[in-house]
């Protein structure tokens, strides 16, 4: 099936799911279930969230997570710092890279802002596979993390 719309399934399934509830935290595990297991290649799905200036793993799926990331080191705090997407082709390629599986060799980062537009934290993504990620997937999953918010 086309990424594309691989992405407008689960983006509906996710929008009529999280319309159930107002709790951030239930919708940031539907949002993570549905994109691990929907979503081709998607070896760790997960949320870190800033708390005390810190990135700290919420809910995720796929292997055992680092707990807290380093501040201004690795992709999801490059993706804090530029308040931008980050797609990375190879993380072995990328300065300062966290390895917290060394079986990563893709990642997409996408910052969370909520409605008054203050940075909350990260989506992060990573693939078993070199250049898995594309813009496609920057758009559909910044369009995702909206839902948190909606």
């Amino acid at each position: 099936m086309d990424k594309n719309l691989r992405y407008q399934r689960v983006y509906k399934q996710i929008s009529d799911l999280t319309e159930k509830s107002d709790n951030l935290e239930a919708r940031m595990c539907t949002i993570v279930a549905l994109l691990h297991y929907k979503l081709k290649n998607f070896f760790w799905t997960g949320f870190y969230c800033l708390t005390d200036n810190q990135l700290i793993v919420r809910t995720y799926q796929g292997p055992v997570a680092c707990m807290t990331l380093a501040k201004d080191t690795g992709v999801c705090w490059a993706a804090i710092n530029q308040r931008k997407t980050i797609i990375v082709p190879d993380v072995h390629q990328f300065q300062g890279h966290i390895a917290c599986d060394s079986r990563s060799n893709s990642e997409i980062v996408v910052p969370v802002f909520d409605n008054e537009n203050n940075l909350i934290g990260v989506l992060d993504v990573d693939s078993t596979k070199f250049n898995n990620f594309a813009e496609v997937d920057a758009q559909w999953l910044e369009k995702i993390v909206k839902l948190l918010f909606k």
